[in-house]
């Protein structure tokens, strides 16, 4: 039987680490499940997940960000901030 996806099953030792204007890196025992359930096969202990949306190998970083994301670029996080100081 599947585990449930509410279930957190073992105890992983893990870290992620959020870059501004890159990606995030996941470091550790943690496991990557995509939208269909299949996990993401890992061949590093550390491993880029991209947050730009430009990665020809989504959802893996492949640095395409360096190119489309310019340092202090609007996004999600300084809207919110700008508009609590409304």
């Amino acid at each position: 039987m599947a585990p449930s996806p509410s279930d957190p099953g073992p105890a992983r030792d893990a870290q992620i680490t959020i870059y501004p204007d890159g990606p995030m890196l996941l470091r550790g025992d943690v496991e990557i499940v995509g939208a269909d359930g299949a996990p993401l096969p890992r061949r590093r202990k550390t491993i880029a997940l991209c947050r730009c949306g430009s990665s020809a190998l989504m959802p893996l970083c492949d640095g395409t960000h360096k190119l489309v994301w310019k340092p202090g670029r609007d996004n999600a996080r300084r809207r919110a901030v700008a508009a609590d100081e409304d």
